[in-house]
């Protein structure tokens, strides 16, 4: 069925307050879920309301709280999520980083004790959409064996880059270090579908395209042992960095079971015009001009900006999702 994108937010919001959560909580993360349906991610978007609901109603998610902001210098500061959704803190923190990047280069921010974050491209674009470069990373529930291994450890750590354009959409790079976004799997198992061979193994470390299978052992990591050593790099910048749980000390994001995951993400601006002595959108031009004159290329993130002007017209939501949204939200 579709609904417009405003139609959508109101109604998730509605979801959320009736679970729990104080409703500016619950329209932040009622926004970042409807964003990432329209971009065609639907993994990442609405259809992580039950799970979030749960998670509000058992305690899991604390969904009254406001995130606490401690700062540690003109280019650094800290945001306990203190238990709640990681998108009011991530809200918090872009708009620090701006506010930071206009009086120096380079700024910093920690955030802890924190949730799922959804797509990680939507946080650098946001700040990219202010003029900043953005870098953030995240981890996540264990689901990556270390490599030669098979018993996961880490989680699928997404990282992104977001870079401003001076007259076009950012270039947004998106990358969970798995070969596929656990949540597409998760998915796959919710739906009964088999997935490709080649993104994971089972609980014995054989490879399997059941995608239950798969939910139960680990997720291969993108590049192989490369990729590997990403991951632990993304681990100790969203975990140790920040003082967060490591993926495999981490509750499930998909359930209502244990307590609160307090997996963390470390999100960095930068002010591109001095640090490139006010050459930057000049010179990122001209790179994306040679990238673009071969035949068959595009810019990250193109794609996913086409998917979002076509949501202008309706978002298509699976016809079960929108009754069962419409019946929590009453």
């Amino acid at each position: 069925m579709i609904r417009t994108a405003a139609e959508l937010e109101e109604l998730a919001t509605d979801v959320l307050v009736k679970a729990g959560t104080a409703e500016p909580a619950a329209r932040s993360v009622a926004k970042a879920l409807v964003r990432a349906n329209c971009d065609g991610l639907n993994s990442h978007g609405l259809a992580r309301l039950k799970a979030y609901s749960a998670q509000v109603r058992a305690g899991k998610v604390a969904g009254k709280v406001v995130p606490a902001v401690e700062k540690l210098g003109p280019s650094a500061a800290r945001i306990n999520a203190n238990d709640g959704f990681a998108f009011p803190a991530l809200d918090m923190a872009i708009d620090a980083l701006v506010e930071m990047t206009a009086e120096t280069p380079v700024a910093g921010i920690a955030v802890t004790n924190s949730h799922h974050f959804g797509v990680a491209g939507h946080h650098v674009e946001r700040l990219a959409e202010r003029g900043v470069v953005g870098l953030v990373f995240g981890n996540s529930p264990q689901a990556i064996a270390p490599w030669g291994g098979y018993k996961p450890l880490f989680g699928t750590n997404p990282i992104a880059f977001g870079f401003p354009r001076a007259d076009a959409p950012p270039v947004v790079v998106d990358l969970s270090l798995s070969k596929q976004a656990r949540g597409k799997i998760k998915l796959a198992a919710d739906e009964g579908r088999p997935i490709p061979e080649g993104w994971a193994l089972d609980a014995d470390g054989n490879p399997t395209t059941d995608a239950a299978a798969a939910m139960g052992g680990s997720m291969l990591p993108l590049g192989d042992a490369k990729g590997a050593a990403l991951v632990l790099a993304v681990e100790i910048m969203a975990a140790a960095m920040t003082g967060a749980h490591f993926g495999y000390e981490a509750s499930s994001f998909f359930d209502d079971a244990g307590g609160p995951p307090r997996v963390g993400q470390f999100i960095i601006g930068f002010n591109p015009g001095p640090l490139s002595g006010g050459s930057y959108a000049e010179r990122l031009e001209v790179l994306l001009d040679a990238v673009t004159e071969q035949e068959g290329t595009r810019i990250p993130g193109a794609r996913r900006q086409r998917i979002r002007e076509a949501s202008t017209k309706g978002v298509e939501v699976p016809d079960d999702l929108l009754a069962w949204m419409e019946a929590a939200a009453n």
